[in-house]
């Protein structure tokens, strides 16, 4: 199997350019291999010192390796530009095709979501299955957007609502058509029709597989009455989309492709096959009158036992005298025999031989014969049993081709009934949650939200405050949010984001209004995702999160940042925070829409950023209440004049003391005066001191001639005198 690069070649007398193709073995394209190819790439933007790991941590600021396709295409085209050797044509042979730089091309309408994004803003969540028979294979979804939003009836909805979450789309058409259902759905008189439909979504199936069974033969009894289910329920699905409103697309797609071909498969598969009897016998069999010959041996096979009976009676008369009963049974694959009880004088084998009989075998004491009646039998019934069974696998495999010849009617159901489960699913979870339509507008840059809510924890909070956002336009493009730590900072960044990303993949979201314009990408730097397996420090890890936004973010991109700087020392990670959001400013209406929660509050008393439209200043709104500090959650404009780290210490259970002495070095610190000991805590270390000494000296033998009370003098008291005075 090969896959193909396509490149432009360049030709003469102003020819039309046309696509070279290039074939190269999917040996170049394994995931392995390319990684390597990568990291032994000759990039003139890398230094050569760098090790192995650093390479990597400074690639994947610019190549996402957790998106293996991504990996595998580039190692397959750097292969293509080393036998090509691009630009090195007349060099050495151990010269390599040198790599300018690195560019990320969006060929469709995808917006592009790294994988931190999906974990920090919870859109995602694999936990362990708790149940203990599926600790091996068991992961289930935990509390996420994929996981409250995921109310899909049948295993295909539930993969396309995966899709659909990883490849949001700005693409306007396709948006607005998902909304026209939801809205569709979400009007009262439609319940009970979208409540029907949901139950005959429920009976479709996995016919892919079913249908690659037939293909090799291999149908399960269990795979006929699913089918049969899944294209009824299909049938049920297009009578009642015929009844509604045309005019949305899928209506009208469902309607006109659910054709007639699977009103004949649900016919044939309903004529021909016995369920009850197939489920009996464990395979496929037929009704009746469907073919006479098989309808005659089926008859012949259940008249045997009388007719059997009446011809073990007349062998009984031939046979000896001392044989007390016989009887004549058929066995499948071996035919009629004559079955006599095992007499007490037929010990040996040779006591089993009886004239005008064959012997067979010997079973549960009971002998078996073939006599010239029971071949009689055999040549005239024949072996009814397989017979009948070939028979009916000729049947069966006459009716896998007339459904296999239908198979992309079978597909086509899939696609579609799966999109309507979907839409189903995020048309109740709108309705059970209240979420509002978004609209899009593709000459607003940024978002606009108002009253908007976090869809996970209005869940979990017994009361949320909504909060609305705005960053269209050239101003406030950068969004500084300080605030006293637990005052919804963070939770106000995931909702933005959450929010952004619901009405990209076409779902209602939770606000009032929401108007979302040109979004090519959402980059986060929200909660540090450490890894041992990386080697790398929490901070490191946090700067590449950084790094990737500076590199990759556009005026249309939505970046996220939450406490960026606080993993190392307090000037350093102020700096870094600064020069990071400088830099997009600099850019002036190049700059991408930006939102930075910082307890950094030296950034705006130094004034770091400079002063412009592009940058605003939000606060979380608080009051004090003597000791007490209420947070009322609202985003307002201004500036936090302080942290209320000690309120938060607090209410983590610290104990006063050490908040008291926190608050008393915080103000000196902030008024420039010197720090000091406490005068309590200074003499009880005093009298411990003196403590120690006086016992070390009670332990001294004063008559030992050995002692030498210089050195005690110079070696304890003269040390200890210090700490005491």
């Amino acid at each position: 199997m090969t896959r193909f690069l396509g490149k432009l070649a360049s030709q003469e007398h102003r020819e039309p350019k046309r696509p070279e193709i290039v074939f190269l073995p999917s040996v170049d394209f394994g995931l392995e291999i390319s990684k390597q190819r990568l990291l032994a790439g000759n990039y003139s933007f890398i230094p050569d010192s760098m090790t192995t790991t650093e390479k990597i941590l400074f690639l994947s600021s610019i190549i996402p390796f957790d998106c293996l396709l991504t990996v595998r295409a580039l190692g397959g085209l750097l292969k293509f530009l080393g036998r090509r050797r691009i630009g090195v044509e007349l060099e050495d042979y151990n010269v390599s095709v040198p790599i300018l730089g690195f560019k990320k091309f969006v060929l469709t309408h995808l917006v592009s979501i790294d994988q931190d994004t999906y974990s920090v803003l919870q859109i995602f969540k694999s936990e362990s299955h708790p149940s203990v028979y599926k600790v091996a294979s068991g992961l289930k979804e935990g509390l996420s957007l994929f996981g409250i939003l995921n109310r899909c009836h049948c295993k295909w909805g539930q993969k396309l609502l995966r899709l659909w979450f990883t490849r949001p789309t700005h693409d306007l058409g396709e948006l607005n058509s998902r909304l026209d259902v939801i809205q569709f759905f979400l009007l009262p008189q439609n319940l009970d029709m979208a409540q029907m439909l949901h139950r005959l979504l429920g009976h479709i199936k996995n016919v892919p597989l079913i249908l690659k069974r037939m293909k090799l033969s291999h149908t399960k009894v269990s795979d006929w009455q699913v089918l049969y289910k899944t294209v009824y329920s299909a049938l049920g699905l297009r009578d009642a989309c015929r009844s509604l409103p045309q005019s949305i697309q899928l209506f009208q797609d469902i309607a006109q492709e659910f054709s007639d071909d699977l009103h004949h498969i649900a016919s044939l598969i309903g004529k021909v096959v016995d369920f009850e009897g197939s489920l009996a016998e464990n395979r496929f069999t037929v009704l009746p009158n469907i073919d006479p010959e098989i309808d005659e041996k089926k008859r012949r096979l259940m008249g045997l036992p009388s007719f059997l009976t009446e011809v073990a009676r007349k062998e009984l008369e031939n046979l000896d005298s001392r044989i007390p009963s016989c009887s004549v049974i058929y066995i499948p694959l071996i035919g009629f025999l004559l079955c006599i009880p095992r007499l007490p004088f037929m010990v040996e084998a040779s006591d089993f031989e009886i004239e005008g009989l064959d012997f067979m075998f010997l079973s549960e004491e009971k002998l078996h014969y073939r006599s010239a009646r029971t071949k009689e039998l055999d040549a005239l019934l024949g072996d009814l049993h397989c017979d009948i069974r070939d028979q009916e696998t000729l049947l069966m495999y006459q009716l896998q081709c007339q459904v296999l010849a239908r198979a992309a009617v079978l597909t086509r159901v899939l696609d579609l009934a799966s999109r309507l489960d979907v839409l189903l699913a995020l048309a109740s979870a709108a309705r059970d949650y209240g979420y509002s339509r978004p609209r899009y507008s593709p000459q607003l840059l940024g978002v606009r939200i108002l009253n908007g809510r976090h869809p996970l924890m209005e869940l979990c909070a017994r009361t949320f405050v909504p909060n609305s956002a705005e960053c269209g336009g050239d101003k406030g493009r950068i969004k500084v949010i300080t605030g006293p730590n637990s005052s919804g900072k963070s939770i106000y960044l995931k909702q933005v984001g959450l929010i952004t990303f619901m009405a990209l993949v076409g779902s209602f979201v939770p606000a009032e209004e929401a108007e979302i314009g040109a979004v090519d990408a959402i980059f986060t730097r929200i909660h540090s995702c450490e890894s041992i397996s990386l080697g790398l420090s929490t901070f490191m890890i946090d700067l590449n999160q950084v790094a990737k936004a500076v590199n990759n973010a556009t005026k249309q991109s939505l970046v996220l940042i939450d406490e960026f700087g606080k993993g190392t020392n307090t000037v350093d990670g102020l700096a870094l925070l600064a020069a990071v959001l400088r830099h997009w400013l600099a850019l002036g209406p190049m700059c991408p829409h930006i939102f930075v929660a910082t307890n950094f509050l030296s950034l705006v008393q130094l004034q770091l950023l400079p002063q412009g439209p592009l940058v605003q200043y939000l606060t979380m709104e608080t009051c004090e209440d003597g000791d007490d500090l209420v947070f009322f959650y609202q985003v307002c404009e201004g500036i936090a004049n302080a942290s209320h780290a000690s309120y938060t210490a607090a209410q983590a259970g610290l104990p006063g003391n050490l908040i008291a002495r926190g608050k008393e070095v915080s103000d000196l610190i902030r008024s420039g005066k010197p720090i000091k000991p406490v005068k309590e805590l200074l003499k009880e270390k005093q009298m411990e001191n003196c403590q120690t000494l006086v016992d070390k000296f009670l332990k001294l033998d004063l008559e030992d001639p050995n002692l030498d009370l210089d050195i005690f003098m110079s070696q304890e008291v003269l040390p200890a005198a210090t700490g005491i005075l």
